[in-house]
């Protein structure tokens, strides 16, 4: 997601028309993806991990609803703090639509899913079928008339209209009913062996997905207008292929490590791997590495170099950037550690001690 924007905003004119900016590009371009991707796996996570705890499919659909609506409603103010912070803008653009608009409501959506087929099958099967017809009728949608009878807002969300969409639902909702559909696969994994063998078995999936992506490409197409980088199912197939090895290998890399660490007998419990715990503290804060970096990325912080790196520049300062961003979360979380204790202490009262 670093690498994406960074990549955009900072790359100078002459460096962008090499083969290792367009490389750059297209591996930038599975960032979103990725981000909705996941969410559609951790929804389903969510879900089953929730109703497990509360015994309560309704409970388990009412936190992952609240959690949607938050994520939509953040994706205003986060527009808000942008025309603040960086002045000049038409105040219109507080209304345009970015990642975070799709991903709330597809959020809210996935949870109903979730809660209205009551069996991993059919939850697979569900998720599967939306992310399906989603990929499917993305240029259909984008040259529908009825669309044009919509209020403007609403089309905004549904088709690309020009600066007012960076992302739109059409075929972004897809990734997330995509990502609950491998999700779903996941959570009906009672122990690890049979996660080891949903995670083959998804990697499988993610083989031939890529496989058939590619071949369909080079057939004729059946729409009237499609983009095979914007709109085309061929591309957003492949895309969920691989996200879907991209997972299975993390997951093996995990054990791998898991397992080796449990070969070290002499060695402290629990030891992870340093770039474990560096992935693993950025992902619990990724909504808020997404609300700070975009803004120091493309606001009036980065004015002195936007468009001006080469692209061996853009490089350093990308990864000088990570570990900006990185810093910021171990220093969020100190924080809030330090407002626990606090609190903590705060009840623990001198009456209190002497009871």
């Amino acid at each position: 997601m670093i690498e994406a924007h960074t990549l955009d905003a900072w790359t100078r004119a002459p460096d962008r028309g090499s083969v290792a900016f367009r490389n750059a590009t297209i591996l930038a371009g599975f960032a979103a993806p990725m981000f909705l991707w996941l969410a559609g796996v951790a929804v389903v996570l969510a879900c089953a991990r929730t109703s497990a705890k509360t015994g309560s499919r309704a409970a388990a659909l009412d936190a992952i609803t609240r959690r949607g609506l938050e994520i939509f409603i953040l994706a205003f103010l986060f527009r808000l703090q942008a025309f603040i912070v960086s002045p000049g803008s038409h105040p219109i653009t507080i209304f345009r639509v970015d990642i975070l608009n799709i991903m709330g409501p597809a959020i809210v959506a996935s949870g109903i899913v979730w809660w209205s087929a009551t069996s991993a099958r059919w939850q697979a099967v569900s998720f599967g079928l939306l992310a399906w017809a989603i990929a499917m009728a993305t240029p259909v949608v984008r040259e529908a008339a009825f669309v044009n009878a919509l209020p403007t807002w609403v089309q905004w969300h549904i088709r690309p209209a020009g600066d007012q969409t960076t992302f739109t639902a059409f075929p972004w909702v897809g990734f997330v009913f995509a990502g609950g559909a491998c999700g779903a696969f996941i959570a009906a994994a009672r122990d690890l062996v049979e996660e080891r063998r949903a995670h083959l078995c998804l990697a499988l999936a993610g083989v031939a997905l890529i496989a058939v992506g590619f071949y369909t490409a080079t057939l004729p197409t059946i729409y009237g207008k499609a983009s095979f980088w914007t709109s085309s199912p061929t591309w957003f197939v492949i895309r969920v292929g691989v996200l879907m090895l991209a997972l299975s290998a993390a997951f093996a890399v995990e054990r791998l490590a898991a397992s080796g660490n449990a070969r070290a007998a002499a060695g402290p419990p629990g030891l992870v791997a340093p770039w474990q715990s560096v992935l693993g503290t950025l992902g619990r804060h990724s909504l808020l590495v997404y609300w700070i970096h975009v803004e120091l990325v493309y606001g009036y912080a980065s004015w002195l170099w936007r468009g001006r790196l080469p692209l061996w520049g853009t490089a350093v300062g990308w990864l000088a950037f990570t570990g900006l961003m990185y810093w910021l979360v171990i220093v969020s979380e100190s924080v809030r550690d330090r407002r626990r204790i606090g609190a903590g202490n705060r009840r623990w009262t001198p009456a209190a001690r002497r009871a």
